[in-house]
Parts: structure tokens; C-alpha cells; sequence
């Protein structure tokens, strides 16, 4: 039991997963009378935002990884065991993980989330995600590995899957990877692959709804549609990508786009804990709570981020799954614990939205901000830019994405376009961390002409 945690008189709060929701509300324990211990598999924050940076070699893996040790050092209230989560038993205040159990004052769910594949078993056997640092390695090995096979190829049909990119979901990270493509297809592939011809080389954004960027504002979706079509992605409104297998990427049973690379980022459930009683766990896995960001029913639990369903009356559905709202009700959390330790009554959360963004490529980007303040161009890439490094955990890691950015925009290039473990879908593992089952489609047999690119008639 408690996996050789010290043996405290003060109340212990376990924290699952040191996402931006855990980190804060560790940080904001620090003076705390708690005991604070972190439970999370891997040994570094991961800022997930500039995943697809990493995916497209413009920023290394270690630059927007921090270990979890090393930012909390000198804090002597807490403790961190790396590890799976397997299952919570409120009924005896206890955490069940891979090392052992941990018994829990307060346990906080801050678990985030998992990429939803809405039941579609081709695409979740088959297409490439981004949720994690080693699913954009993954990503980059893999893109840089077709283009290396489509030199080897004489078969133009089949070269031509090599070649083309399907990204599925047109929120911010669909968006974003989409734009950095575009940009390595204009600047860094021409340098490296002289041999291809890319003009054949198609990006296809692929969309379900009628807009790109759906909760912001109708000048950022139109903004961010007219940067994709002056950058030469093929944005595909109101289409859905049923299957993905042989190399296919199908929107209707018959119609397809020739593909070896779909990247899905369509669409996120909340991280779960088993344990959990049924009723608490919403349709889309994530756990509802209350204003306190209490589970529903369990005095001693609680759940705060992705994962933390919390209905408003401006917000039904939710409250949205951002990196600033996990990090409102951590710090909201650290305080009304300190209300309950005193015997206090907890105060409702009320999120403050601060407005949104997203970036297209160099000089290109939307920002969103409260009171209908919306801009766009350079001065929306600069404010991008600037957000994101002032987030980023460690001083190392600021200076590193500084000069990666710097560089990538004077020189127009991109220095990691590395193969630094050749990928393969037999390796690939899901992100509860299971290695899954044969994840590779055969090669198909292509036709001597290659099939025209099938795309959706106009709606």
C-alpha cells in the first residue's frame, strides 16, 4: 500500500495525470497542509499544443517536454509515481495502479483526453494520431518514410498515395498540421526530394461540419479557409471519411482519395477512470461534476480539465476542452480544498474566457478575444507566438522553440526532418499505452493509370 510514500498526519491529495490541469493544481498546493502526490505514466509534462510542430519537424520532442521531477523540485510537499492508472475504489478511498495502491484524502481526476474515433474500427486500426510525443514522432518518421518509398515506386498510383496527406477534423490541431504541411511541401521537400515532382503532392483537409475552427468566430473560419486555399490545401466542407483501409480513404462507399497517410484529429473523449459509477460517465467519457468540480455523488473526488464534465446554463453541452480552463478550475480546486480542510463551504467555478487562437502558417493566424476583438495576419501570428513560448514549461524550453522558430522563419527551412526510428503501424500503441493489434493495411493493387482524386460534389 502507498507504494513507499512517506507517512504523513496531513491529508494526502492524489493527483491523476500532470497535464496542464494537474500541473497547476499541484503548483497551487505548494504551500498547502497536504501531502500532494502526482500519478501519471510519463515523466514529463507534455505541451500539447505544438505536438504537430514536433510532427512536421519544426521543433524538437525535448523542447516541449519538461520532466515532472525537475518543476517541482524544492517543493517539499510533493511526491510523483510514475505509472498506469487501473482503477479507483471510492468505497475505500484507494487508487489502484501498475506499482501498487495509493490511499487518497482527496483523489482529482485530471486525466484529459483521448482521441475519439467515433466507432469507426478502420480509421482507428489504420490513420496516424497526435495526442502524444510519441505519436508525432511516429507521424514524422512515417511522412518522411513514403516520401523515401515513392522514389523507389514506378507504379504513379502508387506514388501518388505516398505522396498525399488526409487530415480529418477541422478544429485548431486539423488546421494547424494542415498549414505546417503545406508550408513543408513549399520549403523543405523540394530541398530534400529534387527527384519528385511535387506539384502532384495534394493536402486534403477534411471537415464534417459546415466551417473550419466551428466555436470561433465567422472572420476566423473564413479567415483561416482563405490562408488554407492560398496555401494549396484542399479544404473539404461537409464530408465525413467513413473508412480508411488499402490505402483508401473513403467519404462514401464508392468515393475515395488515394492515401497511405490520413492524420485524424476529428475528435476527443474524456480520459475516464474505471471505478467510476456508470451514471457519472457522460456519452463523450467524460466525468461529470459539479460547480465545485466535485464527481457527482463522491465526496472526495473530484475532476478538473478534458476529462470534467461541467454543465452551465451558457454551456450545456460543457464547458470546452482548452488547456485555460483546466488551469481556472486547478487553481479554483486548490482553494476550495483548502475551504473543505477548514470546514468551509466550497465557492462555485465560473470560467473566464480569454479568447482563442489558431495558426495557419508564417505570418498567418486568427485570434479570437472576449468582446467581439478579433484579428488576423502577422500581428495574430505574433500574438501566437508569443503565448505559446510564455507558456511553455522551463527556461531551456522557451529559448529552444525561440531559436527553432527563428530560424525555420528566416531560412524558410526545417531542420528535423528526421527518420530516428523507422515506424511501422505493427509498433503503434493506443493511448491508454497498450500495444495494439496488427495496425497495417496490405499494399494494394493498383491500376496502371492512376484513379483520379474522387472528391464530394459541391453541397
Amino acid at each position: 500500500m502507498d507504494t513507499n510514500l512517506p507517512v504523513s498526519s496531513l491529508p494526502r491529495v492524489v493527483i491523476i495525470g500532470c497535464g496542464f490541469g494537474g500541473l497547476r493544481l499541484a503548483k497551487s498546493l505548494r504551500h498547502a497542509p497536504v501531502q500532494v502526490v502526482v500519478v501519471d505514466r510519463n515523466n514529463y509534462h507534455n505541451f500539447q499544443p505544438l505536438l504537430y510542430q514536433v510532427a512536421t519537424g519544426a521543433l524538437e520532442a525535448d523542447s516541449i517536454a519538461y520532466p515532472i521531477r525537475k518543476i517541482f523540485a524544492g517543493q517539499k510537499n510533493f511526491f510523483y509515481r510514475m505509472a498506469d492508472v487501473e482503477q479507483v475504489d471510492p468505497a475505500t478511498n484507494t487508487l489502484r495502479t501498475s506499482v501498487g495502491s495509493i490511499r487518497y484524502d482527496y483523489l482529482v481526476l485530471a486525466t484529459g483526453s483521448l482521441t475519439n474515433f467515433f466507432g469507426l474500427e478502420s480509421i482507428e486500426r489504420n490513420a496516424m494520431q497526435i495526442k502524444s510525443i510519441p505519436n508525432a514522432l511516429n507521424l514524422r518518421s512515417f511522412i518522411f518514410q513514403n516520401f523515401e518509398k515513392a522514389l523507389l515506386t514506378d507504379d504513379p498510383a502508387e506514388k501518388q498515395a505516398l505522396m498525399n496527406i488526409v487530415v480529418v477534423g477541422g478544429g485548431p490541431t486539423g488546421v494547424e498540421i494542415s498549414g505546417s504541411l503545406a508550408e513543408m511541401r513549399k520549403h523543405v521537400l523540394p530541398k530534400d526530394y529534387p527527384e519528385l515532382d511535387l506539384r502532384a503532392m495534394q493536402i486534403f483537409l477534411v471537415e464534417a461540419g459546415a466551417e473550419l475552427l466551428g466555436p470561433m468566430s465567422k472572420a476566423s473560419q473564413a479567415d483561416a479557409k482563405r490562408y488554407l486555399d492560398e496555401l494549396g490545401v484542399l479544404v473539404k466542407l461537409n464530408t465525413s471519411i467513413k473508412k480508411f483501409e488499402d490505402n483508401r480513404a473513403y467519404y462514401s462507399e464508392t468515393k475515395f482519395i488515394p492515401t497511405e497517410n490520413l492524420v485524424w484529429a476529428a475528435g476527443v473523449n474524456g480520459a475516464e477512470v474505471p471505478g467510476l459509477p456508470p451514471e457519472v460517465v457522460a456519452r463523450n467519457k467524460r466525468i461529470t461534476v459539479n460547480r465545485w468540480n466535485q464527481v457527482e455523488g463522491q465526496a472526495h473526488i473530484f475532476a478538473i480539465g478534458d476529462v470534467a464534465n461541467m454543465v452551465t446554463d451558457d454551456m450545456p453541452r460543457g464547458l470546452p476542452m482548452l488547456a485555460p480552463v483546466a488551469q481556472q478550475q486547478a487553481e479554483h480546486l486548490a482553494e476550495n480544498l483548502l475551504r473543505l480542510l477548514r470546514g468551509e463551504t466550497p465557492k462555485d467555478f465560473a470560467y473566464k474566457n480569454k479568447g482563442s487562437m489558431a495558426i495557419v502558417s508564417r505570418n498567418k493566424a486568427v485570434v479570437d478575444l472576449p468582446g467581439n476583438v478579433h484579428f488576423n495576419g502577422i500581428f495574430g501570428w505574433a500574438t501566437w507566438l508569443f503565448v505559446h513560448l510564455m507558456t511553455l514549461v522551463g527556461f531551456r524550453n522557451k529559448v529552444v522553440a525561440f531559436v527553432d522558430w527563428a530560424f525555420s522563419y528566416f531560412s524558410s527551412d526545417q531542420a528535423l526532418r528526421l527518420i530516428i526510428r523507422p515506424f511501422s503501424r505493427r509498433d503503434v500503441k493506443d493511448d491508454k499505452g497498450k500495444k495494439s493489434a496488427e495496425h497495417r493495411t496490405a499494399t494494394p493493387e493498383y491500376n496502371p493509370t492512376p484513379p483520379a482524386i474522387q472528391t464530394p460534389a459541391a453541397s
